[in-house]
């Protein structure tokens, strides 16, 4: 079941983090964490325990869902599990981006009147 106004609320940063991570494709953990890395140009470490935390309450919230992929030829290992978006995750994703453009807009436009 999927909580009420979960594409309302804010986001915390490692749920952020995990939805772009996963707003290109499928990824198992340690590839969400390579991407977080990678996204925030290795300003944000995401550490198993943030991770598999985050990814169990995001399951639980209808955010994100396992997937039927398993094997990662690069990895080469079929018990990986595989994280994908839902609508509803990416509903949280597109809101909270919004939210972002918001306050950066109201930032600009106050240091641009020197305020």
């Amino acid at each position: 079941m999927v909580k009420k106004n979960t594409a309302q609320a804010p986001l915390t940063p490692a749920v952020l983090h995990i939805l772009l991570a996963l707003s290109t494709g499928e990824r198992h953990g340690y590839g969400i964490m390579k991407q977080v890395k990678a996204d925030s140009q290795g300003k944000v470490k995401m550490g198993p325990g943030t991770l598999y935390g985050s990814i169990a309450r995001m399951t639980e919230a209808g955010l994100v869902r396992e997937s039927d992929k398993r094997i990662d030829p690069e990895m080469n290992d079929e018990r990986r599990i595989y994280y994908e978006l839902t609508g509803a995750g990416r509903a949280a994703l597109e809101a909270e981006l919004k939210r972002y453009r918001g306050v950066v807009a109201l930032a600009e436009g106050r240091f641009a009147y020197g305020h």
